[in-house]
């Protein structure tokens, strides 16, 4: 077994349904025969999910999307997720999830928050993983999008909900139209943690922090063309949420070579290892942290720093955070 699979981690940069595995993605496939254009052979999926670009992979994404028509599908996923995530050893996540896309296609706000929350129960119990969410807006459907997550979160209020966020393309989706929405979940108790800065340039980051108020950045790898955005983020401790594997498959970063984590680390950028969109991207977590290694020169007492700082970068419960900080000690220990 390598060290990184075994090391207690947290996951903070996942999708809810880019973590979906090859044999959920195939069952769920299968329900929906007939209706969608998802393999349902699990072979197929690997070539299905084989991107020429961002553009396509969103493409790709959102048709498995589409096969989230029901709460009973988005449970399975959830559970599924967790399943996932705990064989790796992962002992807490912050789950991005995106209500609107499951809403626009019909199922109620209060449905997709009950199918959540019901399996986030059962995971817990089943896998001894906390799980949380970030509701995220899905910025290509702008700011309707934006109204419904924004609705969703402050309404029903659902008891693993943390953070409020924003993804899927950045060309063309200008962080500060969403100001207003993020100044409403900030008041109500949520963290800012918006993507911005993997596939544009420093000023998406610039805006994200300025207009959205970002605690965490999901990606941010365009920082590291700033010297004076780095300097920022070191001086105010605002983490960056890196996922390598992901922003080579996107076409973000040129090779695993070009990947300008250790430049962003030399800076003093706090980061974090995640995983993204692992199954779509060919990767696990664990994975990550190994690339990680190789990146940044690090041997084991190293990666079981980037662990733990994937920890206390976390907005896990106090108690959560000291018991998987302390399990980390005892799996590094000499």
């Amino acid at each position: 077994m390598s060290f990184s699979l075994g090391l207690p981690k947290a996951e903070l940069h996942v999708h809810h349904v880019g973590s979906a595995s090859m044999r959920t993605v195939a069952e769920l496939a299968d329900r929906h025969a007939g209706t969608t254009s998802v393999p349902t052979d699990p072979a197929a999926l690997a070539d299905f999910f084989t991107f020429t670009d961002f553009g396509h992979f969103i493409e790709v994404y959102l048709s498995v999307v589409d096969l989230l028509r029901t709460p009973e599908d988005l449970w399975t996923l959830t559970h599924d997720v967790a399943r996932d995530l705990a064989s790796q050893n992962v002992r807490y996540v912050e789950l991005t999830c995106t209500p609107y896309t499951s809403i626009a296609v019909g199922i109620s706000a209060e449905a997709y928050c009950e199918a959540l929350e019901d399996a986030r129960r059962r995971a817990e119990a089943d896998f001894g993983i906390t799980m949380r969410w970030i509701f995220d807006i899905p910025g290509e459907s702008g700011v309707p999008a934006a109204d419904v997550t924004l609705d969703t979160a402050l309404r029903l209020q659902p008891d693993g909900l943390i953070g409020f966020g924003l993804g899927g393309p950045e060309v063309g989706v200008p962080r500060p139209q969403f100001k207003p929405h993020f100044d409403a979940a900030r008041a109500a108790g949520l963290h800012s943690l918006p993507h911005a800065g993997e596939s544009t340039g420093p000023q998406t980051i610039w805006d994200a922090l300025e207009s959205l108020g970002a605690e965490r950045i999901g990606h941010g790898i365009a920082a590291a063309q700033d010297p004076a955005l780095m300097a920022h983020l070191a001086e105010h401790s605002i983490p960056l949420e890196i996922s390598p594997t992901s922003n080579v498959r996107t076409r973000s970063v040129a090779s695993m070579d070009e990947h300008p984590l250790a430049t962003l680390v030399a800076a003093g950028v706090p980061v974090s290892i995640n995983s993204d969109d692992p199954p779509m991207f060919g990767t696990t977590l664990t994975h990550e942290y190994d690339i990680a290694r190789d990146l940044l020169g690090l041997d084991d007492a190293g990666v079981a720093d980037l662990a733990r700082a994937g920890v206390r970068q976390s907005f896990a419960p106090d108690d959560v955070k000291a018991t998987v900080l302390a399990e980390i000690d005892a799996y590094a220990a000499p």
